[in-house]
């Protein structure tokens, strides 16, 4: 590539990635409208509902977002009635996040957003695998190369 394409944001895969990110949310959030949830919010009930009663830390790796982001956004699920929050009996520095009852019923809700999503992406189901199992390899090599730096 010459010097006069490699800074054409087309060619940028950073760009790329953002962009296709943003539309996918804009493409959650009819789907998500009858769950009362924002798409952050969305996400946030899939690790949940994958693995309850976590800390605040682990839920941010899981997430990726830091806790200026989602100690707001725990207290909006709170506030909704879906989860709570409650220091660890062994260890008063963390935060535990469980689901109430409400916060588990609302998973039968949210079963059919996946597929209504994939019928929105007019891709097959392989090339949504395909893209799944290239973003979990990217993912990782991103994860090994900042864990090998800190390491240094």
């Amino acid at each position: 590539m010459n010097s006069n394409e490699t800074l054409k944001l087309d060619n940028q895969i950073c760009f790329s990635l953002y962009a296709a990110s943003r539309e996918i949310t804009k493409l959650y959030r009819p789907l998500l409208q009858d769950l009362g949830l924002t798409y952050t919010q969305y996400v946030t009930m899939l690790a949940l509902w994958e693995k309850d009663e976590v800390t605040v830390s682990a839920l941010g790796a899981k997430l990726y977002l830091d806790s200026g982001t989602l100690t707001p956004l725990l207290k909006k699920l709170e506030s909704a009635g879906l989860i709570t929050r409650a220091r660890a009996k062994n260890d008063e520095r963390s935060v535990i996040v469980a689901l109430t009852e409400q916060g588990r019923s609302l998973r039968e809700k949210a079963v059919c957003i996946p597929e209504k999503l994939v019928s929105q992406l007019n891709a097959t189901p392989e090339e949504g695998a395909q893209l799944l199992a290239l973003m979990h390899e990217l993912l990782s090599r991103m994860k090994d190369a900042e864990r090998k730096e800190e390491e240094k």
